[in-house]
C-alpha cells in the first residue's frame, strides 16, 4: 500500500490536473411547486358495464385425480437391463437370450 497525496505520484512529481470531457452541468435548479388538479374523473370499470358471477360451486374442484398406470397385458414378459440403468422390455424367450449375450460380449 502506498501512502502520500492524490496531487502527487509515487515518485513526488506533481500530478497534471484533468480536465473534465464532455458536457459539463451547472448546479440543478429546483422548479417552484405547481399543484395539479384533475380534469375529469377517473374511469371506472363496474359503471354500465356487464357483471360476471363468480363460480357457484366452491367444493368442486378443477382437474379430477389422476390414476396411476399399471400394464395389464400380457405381451410383456419382463424386463431386463441392457446397459447400467437402461431397463428394456422382454417379449418372448429369443430375446432375453440376445440381450444377455450382449451384456457378456
Amino acid at each position: 500500500m502506498l501512502h502520500g497525496s492524490i496531487s502527487h505520484d509515487y515518485t513526488g512529481r506533481r500530478r497534471k490536473k484533468k480536465s473534465v470531457k464532455g458536457e459539463v452541468y451547472q448546479k440543478y435548479k429546483r422548479q417552484p411547486f405547481v399543484e395539479m388538479s384533475a380534469t375529469t374523473q377517473p374511469y371506472r370499470r363496474d359503471e354500465g358495464g356487464e357483471t360476471y358471477k363468480s363460480c357457484e360451486d366452491i367444493g368442486i374442484g378443477i382437474a379430477p385425480k389422476v390414476e396411476s398406470m399399471k400394464y395389464t397385458g400380457s405381451l410383456v414378459k419382463g424386463i431386463a437391463t441392457m446397459h447400467k440403468s437402461n431397463a428394456v422390455p422382454i417379449i418372448d424367450e429369443q430375446q432375453a437370450k440376445e440381450i444377455s449375450q450382449m451384456r457378456r460380449n
